[in-house]
């Protein structure tokens, strides 16, 4: 299965993601002079959007198109799907060692390229499909919104250039490329998958019409929930609430359905893939309600006011919905077999994702009273290293296969 294979490369690409991020943790917490943190960072994050996230969701949408052609359309996709692994591995070695500089945005550029030329793609190849499916809209939105999201990778770029960098302006690009990257294209393809899935338990398909157009309205707007810290008038603000609303509602209608049909998903995802993608619902009830209350002046003020809050809500999303999701969807999928290490391997990886959360939010709260708890650095370093040891143990077969190419070579 060419899905299997593409998607065990990602699974590999976020081990070295979560390697990173225990590097960046220790560094927090002890000393490790060598190593710039806000250089690693940059490729920590941008490794873990192109390299994980984005070949993953790649491959999966390949995946779904040609199922509904008929034909096989990986190898169409093929080298798109190499430019952008070759994108990313060329921003997890540049950035650390360079930070902002030519190569690096050599290489994230040509990955915005890469994204351009498979949105036209997709675009094309869903539209030469000749049963329409309500999931298709969700597809075509998610590619359009990756699009969208460069604007604010561009805008940094330029700023960065010119040497005209104001804080302010570098902030809400920033927030920008992340709010379209992750409410945009993350959210857009998991939503459309589960779309797929409930109408395949015969949910009607007006329905998840009507539950598509409420996100795809409310998502332009809701940009400005990441920008209440900035100056804006009153209208705007108030369209910013009736987006926050809009998600609401149209997640509500989908947990619903998701409720309803919960037996016929169940035996539609597998036991294991469907415990998986119910946290990963969770986590995005969680992050749709975070977002209607940072419509609340002082509680959006607070939480874009401490470091840890803000860490804490871009891993529920990454980790906790998105990566969860991708988790449960190749169990469902059989690209991971439910053995009784790929049980444990995830039980560890979950568990030090929840935790991490807590602590995160503990952390954050405890900061708004300027209370300092003590190992919490530590501890934070210790489910780093829980969440490595897990993706470790589903990453192991993989490992172990090329250790042993390896030695057969030599």
């Amino acid at each position: 299965m060419v899905l299997k294979k593409w998607l065990q490369i990602a699974f590999f690409n976020l081990l070295l993601v979560s390697a990173i991020g225990v590097v960046l943790r220790y560094k927090i917490a002890f000393s490790l002079p060598f190593i710039d943190q806000k250089k690693l960072l940059h490729g920590h994050s941008h490794f873990a959007f192109s390299g994980w996230v984005t070949q993953a969701l790649m491959a999966i949408l390949i995946s779904r198109v040609s199922a509904y052609r008929g034909i096989d359309l990986y190898r169409r996709y093929r080298w798109l799907l190499i430019a952008n692994l070759v994108c990313a591995y060329g921003m997890l070695v540049s950035f650390p060692i360079q930070g902002y500089g030519f190569i690096s945005i050599l290489f994230s550029t040509l990955a915005i390229f890469v994204s351009y030329v498979f949105a036209v793609f997709l675009w094309i190849d869903i539209n030469k499909c000749q049963v329409k499916k309500p999931a298709f809209a969700w597809f075509k939105a998610a590619v359009f919104f990756n699009g969208l999201s460069s604007l604010g990778a561009f805008a940094l770029a330029f700023m960065m250039a010119t040497k005209t960098v104001h804080q302010n302006w570098y902030l809400a690009s920033v927030y920008f490329f992340l709010h379209f990257q992750y409410n945009g294209w993350f959210s857009f393809v998991i939503l459309g998958l589960v779309s797929e899935s409930l109408l395949a338990v015969k949910v009607l398909s007006r329905d998840l019409k009507y539950i598509y157009r409420l996100f795809v309205f409310a998502c332009g707007p809701a940009y400005f929930l990441s920008a209440l810290w900035m100056p804006m008038p009153n209208y705007v603000y108030w369209v910013v609430v009736a987006a926050a609303v809009l998600q609401i509602v149209g997640w509500v209608w989908m947990a619903a359905m998701v409720k309803k049909k919960w037996g016929l998903l169940k035996r539609h995802w597998g036991g294991m893939g469907s415990m998986v993608i119910l946290l990963s619902i969770i986590a995005f009830s969680v992050k749709v309600l975070l977002q209607l209350g940072s419509t609340i002046p002082k509680l959006g003020t607070l939480a874009f006011g401490f470091r840890p809050i803000i860490i804490g809500y871009l891993h529920l999303v990454l980790l906790g919905f998105t990566s969860l999701f991708i988790l449960g969807y190749a169990f469902s999928q059989d690209v991971l077999n439910a053995t009784a290490k790929n049980r444990r391997g995830t039980v560890l990886f979950i568990t030090g994702i929840i935790c991490n959360e807590l602590v995160l939010l503990v952390q954050g709260v405890a900061a708004m009273y300027y209370i300092s708890i003590p190992y919490t650095n530590e501890l934070l370093l210790a489910l780093a290293c829980a969440i490595f040891g897990g993706l470790l143990v589903l990453n192991w077969r993989k490992i172990s296969g090329a250790k042993q190419s390896a030695i057969y070579f030599i």
